[in-house]
């Protein structure tokens, strides 16, 4: 009888891009459970992803691929080789190509410009063609927009990458949990990614569990 084939590796796998707009902590949060979930994590950070992150947070996050790797597998505890950073023209990267995409892909947050480079297929760096490769393989991929207010050109964005199966979830948490700091604001939001991407969490409790 023969033997079971084993699973790839890429089944277990996500991309993660930070890109651009306010809200990286959402994307810092999700890293961290994802690396907790026991996931093989691919991760972005776009060059004004990184601005912000100096702007909003007190992490000193270093700019080469090699050495954020290092440091955010050190501040999460990741294992060996559970974490890879690659840098925005890595086109040998696994996300660039169909053959060896992840399972899904998250852009948390998703910047306005990303949004408008994915829903046009502009492929300019390689976390938009990294969205591009999910796009065109039919595999998850979950936008986490934060900007307010919304224009005509970001809403007719958002239409066409819904009607092409994306998942367009904006930054907006919930308070029916009575969130008593912003790290509890922030888990609402990553709770629900994690939901879609089918991952356990005990982020918070669930609508109509846990009443008075």
């Amino acid at each position: 009888m023969p033997m079971p084939m084993p699973m790839p590796m890429n089944d277990h796998t996500i991309s993660l891009a930070i890109t651009g707009a306010s809200g990286a902590q959402y994307g810092l949060r999700l890293l961290e459970c994802l690396l907790q979930a026991r996931q093989r994590v691919y991760l972005m950070v776009s060059q004004a992803a990184q601005v912000v992150l100096a702007t909003e947070t007190t992490l000193q996050v270093p700019g080469r691929p090699e050495a954020m790797q290092t440091f955010f597998s050190e501040l999460f505890a990741a294992e060996v080789g559970q974490l890879e950073v690659f840098g925005r023209e890595q086109w040998l990267a696994p996300v660039a190509s169909g053959s060896n995409a992840p399972r899904a892909m998250v852009v948390a947050p998703c910047s306005t410009g990303t949004l408008s480079a994915i829903a046009t297929g502009a492929s300019n760096n390689l976390i938009e063609r990294a969205a591009d490769v999910m796009i065109k393989e039919r595999r998850q991929l979950i936008l986490l927009p934060r900007e307010m207010p919304l224009s005509a050109i970001h809403l007719e964005h958002m239409l066409k990458l819904a009607q092409l199966g994306v998942t367009i979830m904006p930054a907006s948490p919930g308070f029916y949990h009575r969130p008593q700091s912003v790290e509890q604001m922030v888990d609402f939001v990553v709770a629900r990614i994690l939901d879609h991407l089918g991952l356990e969490h005990a982020l918070l409790e669930r609508w109509g569990e846990g009443g008075e």
